[in-house]
């Protein structure tokens, strides 16, 4: 079963995450609400796979996914965006992140991203 570490700043939007993986049979190995969080995170569970919020207070999505990156080449970051934010997912994906979902989350695009992103 993959473990996700869900990275938002919104406690409803981490929630919404939580409801649609879990429901797809996917284990939350973690929660972090900024960027400073997600790398803590990421280095203690060690997830499969990181969904990432972009805009988030004292570290941003960006920023977060190039320091884990730059540790964990490995790690598997899917960005998550509000519509209007195309200019940083391209960002993000040079900065490393594998794939984007936008924002208000649809169970289905979630779990095609995640799917691919794992390669199952």
């Amino acid at each position: 079963m993959a473990r996700v570490l869900i990275v938002d700043d919104a406690a409803f939007m981490r929630m919404m995450l939580k409801d649609i993986l879990t429901k797809n049979g996917l284990e939350v190995a973690g929660e972090a609400v900024n960027g400073n969080d997600a790398f803590e995170k990421y280095k203690e569970l060690q997830p499969d796979v990181v969904t990432m919020d972009i805009t988030m207070p004292e570290k941003d999505g960006i920023t977060a996914v190039k320091e884990i990156r730059a540790v964990y080449p490995q790690a598997k970051i899917i960005m998550c965006s509000a519509m209007g934010q195309q200019p940083m997912v391209l960002d993000a994906i040079q900065a490393g992140a594998k794939d984007f979902v936008v924002k208000p989350f649809q169970a289905d695009r979630v779990m095609e991203s995640i799917t691919k992103v794992l390669g199952l």
